[in-house]
């Protein structure tokens, strides 16, 4: 869901503060779920989505065909913020796709911080990817080309119901019905990611074999974010192989303080 041109990226960032714009006044219950519908009909009809994307057509062309579509389809906030998005340049069809699903992930974000849930959603999407990495038949069964939709939603209505934030039933329904060419995992990764931009927090996977207390979480989070200067939020796997210590990873920097990191390196030189 990375958008690597220059121009897309330019555009990105253009939709993103006009996604802004509109959220204060935004019915946010709904405004993700519709971005969400029109991301899936411009990946589902290939026509529509070269011609809202063409850059050597006009902007205001492909802002007109939007809403004829989509008049009385979707939210009038969602109507008007994908008009905008479409009037921008795109390199290539797929950066509007992707721009479109980042926008839906972000407005989704938006509403669990309207309801004071950002936390609960960010743990609710990492902690069902831990279960997903630990049950390869739950993955295996989401994951079915031909299992029908209806029945993967009727797993994750006995997984989720009751148990998750509306928002994290939201995405993570949308990553197993619709991944989009990628691994439940690696969609969850990156909606994680979104959903911890929101507030500007670093996201750091914690690698212990014990769980940590609420007083030890608070100071980790701390000396990180004093360390990266930004808040950081904590996701905590319990990994018995760490043999004492802790494993941090955030991004691609791993600080690694286990028995098990430590007996590694010694390995290495050994070998070396």
């Amino acid at each position: 869901m990375t958008i690597t041109g220059a121009v897309g990226r330019v555009s990105l960032a253009e939709s993103r503060e006009r996604l802004e714009a509109v959220i204060p006044s935004a019915d946010l219950a709904v405004l993700g779920g519709d971005l969400f519908a029109v991301l899936n009909l411009i990946d589902r009809e290939h026509g529509l989505r070269r011609a809202v994307s063409d850059p050597a057509r006009d902007g205001s062309a492909k802002a007109q065909l939007v809403r004829a579509l989509l008049e009385g389809q979707v939210s009038p906030a969602a109507l008007e913020l994908v008009a905008d998005v479409v009037r921008l340049r795109w390199s290539k069809p797929s950066e509007l796709s992707d721009a479109l699903e980042t926008l839906a992930v972000t407005a989704e974000s938006a509403r669990a911080e309207a309801d004071g849930h950002i936390d609960d959603l960010e743990d609710e999407l990492f902690r069902f990817s831990r279960v997903v990495d630990r049950e390869p038949e739950l993955r295996g069964a989401l994951a079915a080309r031909g299992l029908p939709g209806e029945r993967k939603s009727g797993v994750l209505d006995a997984l989720l119901e009751g148990k998750a934030t509306p928002s994290a039933v939201r995405l993570i329904t949308e990553l197993v019905l619709r991944p989009r060419g990628r691994s439940l995992e690696t969609g969850l990764a990156e909606y994680g990611k979104l959903v911890a931009q929101r507030r500007q927090r670093l996201v750091a996977l914690v690698r212990t074999p014990v769980d940590l207390s609420a007083a030890q979480r608070t100071r980790l989070a701390a000396v990180l974010a004093a360390a990266y200067g930004h808040d950081v939020h904590l996701n905590i796997e319990i990994d018995p192989g760490t043999l004492g210590g802790l494993s941090i990873q955030i991004g691609d920097e791993i600080i690694d303080g286990t028995i098990a990191g430590r007996l590694d390196e010694v390995r290495r030189r050994l070998a070396s």
